[in-house]
């Protein structure tokens, strides 16, 4: 692979995420779900431990979705992307924020990693992985870090 389609491949991956971001803001399901795979497997912060599909992962957007009241601000920090021979991936610090209908401010930092394949000549999601640190000790989630 030169040096050139290796760029035009990252450029093409940072749209992408750059879309989702976009339609997570619109609270836009579908247009987040045609950025993955139909066949994705994502392991997400909230239950059950993997999804799969983009039908399964598909509801627990909208679920989310429909817990905020207004927007949904969303920021990506310290993005890295490797684009290979039709597969890439990337890692980032991503914060969300809002305000759920039961009036909670949430306002937090999570890490992402992201697998992407290039089908029919357009890079997709395949797997996703968000997480939030743990203290070991307590067993409890930490949600007051920040880049």
């Amino acid at each position: 692979m030169n040096d050139d389609s290796q760029t035009t491949d990252e450029a093409q991956i940072r749209f992408l995420l750059d879309a989702w971001a976009d339609a997570l803001r619109a609270k836009d399901a579908d247009k987040i779900l045609s950025l993955y795979s139909p066949d994705v497997v994502a392991f997400d912060v909230v239950p059950p431990l993997q999804y799969a599909g983009t039908e399964a992962y598909g509801r627990s957007f909208r679920r989310m979705f429909d817990g905020f009241r207004g927007p949904i601000a969303f920021e990506t920090r310290d993005l890295s992307v490797e684009a290979g021979a039709g597969v890439a991936f990337s890692h980032s610090l991503v914060r969300t924020s809002g305000t759920t209908k039961s009036g909670q401010e949430i306002d937090r930092w999570l890490r992402r990693s992201l697998c992407f394949r290039k089908i029919a000549g357009t890079w997709r999601i395949t797997h996703e992985h968000v997480s939030l640190p743990v203290n070991l000790e307590s067993g409890n989630v930490v949600l007051n870090l920040q880049p």
